[in-house]
């Protein structure tokens, strides 16, 4: 017997109900903090960044401070963030180019020009800064729980944000942020599928009853 096809804009209703404004798991202030964040948390642990936070922004409260700065003035308080060197490098040339916390631009394609900004950073930036979504975050949560619910396939970030984006309408592309959220609480890599609100459409969950 053939399985019904799963109404995807329908089911992700209660989780993006679930997660609706929620912040991102960074502790950032305003958009300035964020980009910054964002940068220093490619490839590292969000909580290790957020600790870091406070000390880097009492040295460097805004971009016009930051634009000042060598990437050396940066090392003490990021060097703890993988890849800081490069890190570093970025930001103070986003400083540089950008000078005044009120020039961030807040557009995909102007943010992913910027150094150290790929799409999935751009996307938070724009979620956070209340602009209107031109993307779905796919991070490492996303790339797990996706597949595992069926609802977007692969392992390669740009890839499963396009399907997600031509699977669901607009208005529904903080999905994103609820599937990360909803990886990072119970669909872990050992998930607690019995108190999942997504469990009753969920491939690896109805695969494995």
């Amino acid at each position: 017997m053939k399985k019904e096809a799963v109404n995807w804009p329908e089911a992700v209703k209660p989780l993006l109900k679930k997660y609706k404004d929620k912040p991102h798991p960074l502790e950032a202030k305003n958009v300035y903090q964020y980009m910054v964040l964002v940068v220093l948390s490619a490839q590292s642990n969000d909580n290790l960044v957020n600790s870091i936070a406070p000390e880097l922004f009492k040295a460097f409260p805004t971009l016009q401070s930051l634009s000042q700065a060598t990437p050396e003035a940066l090392y003490p308080y990021i060097s703890k963030v993988r890849n800081y060197g490069n890190k570093a490098k970025w930001l103070t040339a986003i400083a540089a180019e950008i000078k005044k916390d009120s020039n961030i631009p807040l557009s995909m394609d102007a943010l992913v020009k910027l150094p150290g900004i790929g799409r999935k950073s751009a996307n938070v930036i724009l979620r956070e800064a209340g602009a209107p979504a031109e993307g779905i975050i796919v991070d490492l949560h996303v790339l797990r729980v996706a597949p595992r619910l069926g609802i977007a396939q692969g392992d390669d970030a740009t890839k499963m944000e396009k399907q997600l984006m031509e699977l669901l309408p607009k208005n529904q592309w903080d999905i994103g942020m609820a599937l990360s959220f909803l990886g990072r609480e119970i669909c872990r890599p050992k998930p607690e599928c019995g108190i999942c609100l997504m469990n009753k459409v969920c491939e690896f969950y109805n695969n494995s009853l």
